[in-house]
């Protein structure tokens, strides 16, 4: 019988993982803040680019549906092919994707590059994690996750300043939010070819299930287009609805079809059916919508509800990576010590829900020291509950399977991202068209006045931007109310989780090969 697959891990010493985990961690930084360094840049991106609401919500949507749609691709083509090989093509998709963005002149061309740019980020955000899982076992993994979690936490929350100090440099500019990755994403390139030694099994009868990821993909986009548009181009009960959701059903019902019978489903249906996977999934769409709809729309919130510069709205969110970093380091190192995650978790999750409640009572002159208080709960939430939901999946799989499980969990993630930010964008901006029309029709003001929803506010009147700021600080906090309610689900699944007792071996005992002794 032959031996499963193994690593060089059994063979790395400290310092080897940690130089192996630095070129892991740098370009897992440059791939996150391609989400985050944008997030307060998008008011003065999208208003040079004359662009709308919806646009700016799609800016962020692209990539996030992009990279949704292919992480469960590379998470397994992890388990069958070179893992170091596939980091490097990720890291090239991620660059060209970057320069392009940066080179942009309108906001269509902007959206399409940044859904090539989401490929790179896929593989980036899955391969890291699986890379990891291979090189160090789930007991040790939580001091590591605790460095893991604090470089996504400087990139969720760090990124917005540095985005906003991008902007407020004359001799820089916006494009320079996109550009600014390129340079570190090629030396991680290199580092990661002089330090990174996994070792993969290859096997020749590999099948990737393109055909169910391109259902999930399509389905999940016409959904989000619908989402878009409803209530706003066309009548929620409408011939265009009708179409749109009947077809986004149809198709993900396919894509349903398919992976059950796929030799290689990209959404293993056997680990998605294991109690804790199932419930890991509820609770990270919960995390996702928080970690990327909570950048994005308190940068907004900052700019245009307060009028804050970007560099301003990018260091008022500075409790959040406060929360967030704090909270991943200090959980991630009691978890190694005590081999328990499930509190850990169950506590993020409805520190969670407390942060957004509060995040939803916000207006346009609500103390800052309140948002802050906010902002604050809402990223120590995050910290406990992110990784230590893909940590807690890990320890219940083999590892044959980790790649397909730990990709799965950043697949549902990064879908409550897309969902999230879609939904809350859709519901911010009929709440703020709303306002406006309500508000410039007390005053007397034409409602084409308000620039027939171009977000470049130096273009407008002192009266109108006035109604314009208001409008959109009033109406933020809905949305987080919103997010509240979802959150709870996730405080819920993480109850429901059962007790966890990390593994100290990198594979599960059961799986490990028998050996027959002869009479």
């Amino acid at each position: 019988m032959s031996a499963p697959a193994t690593t060089d891990s059994t063979v790395m010493s400290h310092r080897q993982v940690l130089e192996a985990l630095s070129g892991l961690l740098l370009v897992l930084f440059v791939a996150m803040l391609s989400g985050t360094v944008v997030s307060t840049a998008l008011p003065q991106i999208i208003g040079a680019l004359n662009g709308s609401q919806t646009q700016y919500t799609w800016v962020v949507t692209a990539t996030l549906l992009t990279a949704t749609a292919t992480t469960p691709i590379w998470g397994k083509l992890a388990d069958l092919f070179d893992k170091k090989t596939l980091v490097q093509v990720a890291i090239v998709i991620f660059v060209v994707g970057s320069v392009v963005s940066g080179f942009a002149q309108s906001a269509g061309q902007l959206i399409g590059a940044r859904a090539f740019q989401g490929i790179g980020v896929g593989g980036l955000q899955a391969l890291v994690q699986v890379v990891i899982a291979a090189m160090i076992p789930p007991r040790e993994r939580g001091r590591y996750n605790g460095y893991l979690g604090g470089v996504m936490a400087l990139a969720t929350v760090g990124g917005p300043l540095l985005g906003g100090l991008i902007v407020d440099t004359s001799w820089l500019g916006w494009r320079w939010c996109f550009f600014i990755g390129v340079p570190v994403a090629v030396v991680a390139l290199f580092v990661l070819q002089a330090t990174l030694k996994v070792k993969t099994a290859r096997r020749d009868d590999v099948k990737i299930d393109y055909l169910g990821a391109s259902l999930i993909a399509v389905g999940v986009s016409v959904l989000l287009v619908w989402i878009s548009f409803v209530d706003g181009s066309f009548a929620w009960l409408s011939w265009q609805s009708f179409a749109m959701v009947g077809a986004s059903v149809a198709l993900l019902g396919a894509a349903v079809a398919v992976e059950a019978r796929a030799a290689e489903p990209v959404v293993p249906p056997r680990i998605v059916k294991q109690r804790t996977t199932a419930l890991a999934i509820l609770a990270s769409v919960a995390v996702g919508m928080a970690m990327f709809g909570g950048a994005v729309f308190l940068g907004q919130y900052f700019q245009i509800g307060r009028g804050y510069s970007p560099t301003e709205a990018g260091l008022l969110t500075i409790p959040m990576m406060v929360g967030v970093l704090g909270a991943s380091i200090v959980s991630g190192r009691l978890i190694t010590k005590t081999g328990r995650v499930k509190p850990y978790i169950v506590v993020g999750a409805a520190t969670l829900v407390l942060g957004f409640l509060a995040l939803g009572q916000i207006d346009h002159d609500t103390s800052l020291v309140l948002v802050g208080g906010a902002m604050l709960l809402v990223g120590t939430g995050v910290g406990m509950s992110m990784q230590n939901l893909v940590l807690a999946v890990q320890n219940t799989v083999p590892l044959k399977d980790i790649g397909a499980a730990s990709s799965t969990i950043a697949f549902f993630r990064s879908l409550g991202g897309t969902i999230g930010v879609s939904v809350l964008g859709a519901v911010l901006a009929r709440r703020v068209e709303d306002h406006i029309t309500r508000d410039l029709a007390a005053a007397g003001i034409p409602v084409g006045g308000a620039g027939g929803g171009n977000l470049n506010l130096n273009v407008l009147p002192d009266a109108v931007q006035h109604i314009v700021r208001n409008a959109y600080g009033d109406a933020t906090g809905h949305i987080f109310l919103i997010s509240a309610a979802i959150a709870v689900i996730g405080v819920v699944a993480a109850l429901l989780l059962k007790p966890i007792t990390l593994r100290t071996s990198l594979d599960l005992a059961e799986d490990k090969p028998k050996v027959d002794v002869a009479p």
